[in-house]
């Protein structure tokens, strides 16, 4: 394990998950927990009828964002929790929400879970992210 990041874990006999880690070890002397970020630009509502690619791609870019005002980096970034108000919708997203993670994480897999909710703070969001990232 490097002095930032994670190291993933992957018991013996489990098939590697795609796109995410079941689990990961971390060290560090500073944890950044970010609050869960919407797919509305900063100061703004989500814009009606944006879909879940888009939105996904502006709640992970805001992640990022946010942890890099914080100090941290994208590898930094240990646990993703998402959320979502149609998992059919967000499967059909697939080729969308792949591009927004290559764009904002790259080839950085962090633990995640993913959920479906009936509804959001705001009434055009479908994604909303939570994080938390640990500085070496």
């Amino acid at each position: 394990m490097s002095d930032i990041g994670y190291k993933a874990i992957l018991p013996e006999g489990w098939a590697r998950p795609r796109g995410f880690s079941h689990a990961v070890v971390s060290k560090g002397t500073a944890t950044i927990r970010v609050a869960g970020q919407i797919g509305a630009e900063p100061g703004g509502n989500v814009k009606p009828g944006a879909s879940v690619g888009e939105q996904w791609r502006i709640a992970l870019g805001k992640v990022v964002t946010v942890v890099k005002a914080a100090g941290g980096d994208v590898p930094n970034i240990v646990l993703l929790r998402a959320f979502v108000t149609d998992i059919e919708a967000f499967k059909a997203a697939g080729p969308a929400i792949g591009e927004a993670w290559g764009a904002t994480l790259g080839r950085h897999f962090p633990a995640m879970t993913l959920v479906e909710i009936s509804k959001l703070i705001d009434p055009n969001a479908c994604v909303e992210i939570e994080a938390e990232a640990v500085l070496a």
